[in-house]
C-alpha cells in the first residue's frame, strides 16, 4: 500500500515552490525597478540662487538669452525692447559689470567662445531692421568683429550664408559653428561652417519628416561627436552626426505637452536641460552614452511660475549651474546643483 505523505510535508514543498517563485519574479521585478526608479521619484536636482542677481532692475527688456564664460567668470544676457541696452554682463556673483548696444537689434540666441588667447560673444540677431537677419561676432566689451548674412535681408534656404530669423549658435573650440536657421522664417536648416566660416555641410526643410524641421530653435554639441537640435514646433530633438550631417536619431517622448526651447548639456554631460517655454518647466534629460540615441528619459523637471516663459538657458561649465532666460518674467535666474 503507497503511503500517504504527512500534510505537513505537502506545505513544507508547497512554502518553498512558492518562495522560489518570488525569488526569481522579485529579483525582475528589482531589475526593472532598480531601473525606472530614478525617473519616476523626479528626485530635486537644482536650487534657485535667490541672490542671483544682486540688483534685477538691470532687466529692462524681455530676455530672450542667456550665456556664460565659464572661463573668465561671465554671464552675458540679451534682451529686447524700446531703448534698452541689448546686452548686460553680470559677473557669476550677480553683480552688474557693464552694457553695450552696438549694431544689436532684436538678440535672439548668445553664445561665448573662448580660445587660448581671446574670448568672443555670438549674437544671432532676429530683427527686420538695418542689422537683422544676421550672425555677429562681438568682443567682450561689444566691438564688432564679423557678420555672418546680408544685414537687413531676409535670405533663402538655397545660399548657406543668407539667413531668416538664425535662432541660435554653438561655437566649438576648434572654431567649427553650427546655426540653426531660422526662428520662424523660410528656412528651417542647420549648418556647420569651418572656423573660417565655409560651409562644412547643410540639412533641414520645412517639415515633419526624418532630419526636417519646424524652428530649429536651439543647437548644442556633446563629446561624442553628435549635434543636438531642439525641434520646437514638431516637439522632438533631433540628432546629427557632427562629421557628416547625417541624421542619428530623435526624442519625442518627453515632449508630448510642449516643444523644447533649448538643448544645453551639463557640465559633466550626463544631462540635457531643456526649456519647455509654453508649460513653465525645465526638463532634464538622461543623455545616452556612446552609441544608441535609444528612448528619452526625463530624469528631473523645475516648475517655474506661471507665465515665467523660459526660452533659452546656458550652463556654467566649471560649476554646473544653470541660467534660464525668461520672457515672460523678464529675468534670468541661476540654478545652482544639488550634488
Amino acid at each position: 500500500m503507497r503511503r500517504k505523505r504527512p500534510p505537513g510535508l505537502w506545505l513544507a514543498m508547497a512554502g518553498t515552490l512558492l518562495a522560489l517563485l518570488a525569488l526569481l519574479w522579485g529579483s525582475q521585478v528589482l531589475k526593472a525597478f532598480d531601473y525606472s526608479f530614478p525617473w519616476k521619484e523626479q528626485q530635486q536636482m537644482y536650487k534657485l540662487d535667490i541672490g542671483w542677481p544682486k540688483i534685477p532692475e538691470y532687466f529692462t527688456g524681455q530676455t530672450f538669452c542667456v550665456a556664460v564664460d565659464s572661463l573668465h567668470g561671465l554671464v552675458y544676457v540679451g534682451q529686447r525692447g524700446e531703448n534698452v541696452p541689448k546686452v548686460l554682463v553680470f559677473s557669476e556673483e550677480g553683480y552688474f559689470l557693464y552694457s553695450w548696444n552696438n549694431t544689436v537689434e532684436m538678440p535672439h540666441g548668445i553664445f561665448v567662445w573662448n580660445t587660448a588667447t581671446d574670448s568672443s560673444v555670438w549674437i544671432t540677431d532676429v530683427g527686420t531692421g538695418k542689422y537683422g537677419h544676421t550672425v555677429k561676432q562681438y568682443s567682450p566689451s561689444g566691438k564688432l568683429m564679423q557678420i555672418l548674412g546680408t544685414p537687413g535681408n531676409a535670405g533663402s534656404s538655397l545660399i548657406p550664408l543668407q539667413f531668416d530669423q538664425p535662432a541660435e549658435i554653438f561655437v566649438e573650440e576648434s572654431g567649427d559653428i553650427y546655426v540653426v536657421d531660422g526662428d520662424g522664417g523660410m528656412n528651417n536648416r542647420l549648418l556647420k561652417l569651418s572656423d573660417d566660416y565655409k560651409e562644412i555641410w547643410l540639412t533641414g526643410t520645412n517639415g515633419t519628416g526624418i532630419g526636417q524641421f519646424k524652428i530649429p530653435h536651439s543647437v548644442t554639441v556633446d563629446p561624442f561627436g553628435r549635434v543636438w537640435v531642439a525641434d520646437r514646433d514638431n516637439r522632438r530633438i533631433q540628432v546629427f552626426d557632427k562629421i557628416t550631417g547625417e541624421w542619428l536619431g530623435s526624442w519625442s517622448s518627453c515632449f508630448s505637452e510642449d516643444g523644447p526651447y533649448s538643448v544645453r548639456f551639463t557640465a559633466n554631460y550626463k544631462y540635457l536641460i531643456v526649456a519647455q517655454l509654453n508649460i513653465n518647466r525645465l526638463a532634464i534629460l538622461a543623455a545616452p552614452p556612446v552609441g544608441s540615441i535609444g528612448e528619452c528619459f526625463m530624469v528631473s523637471t523645475v516648475q517655474l511660475a506661471d507665465e515665467t516663459k523660459p526660452h533659452l538657458v546656458d550652463v556654467d561649465m566649471k560649476s554646473g549651474a544653470v541660467y534660464v532666460a525668461e520672457i515672460g518674467a523678464q529675468q534670468v535666474q541661476k540654478y545652482i546643483p544639488l550634488s
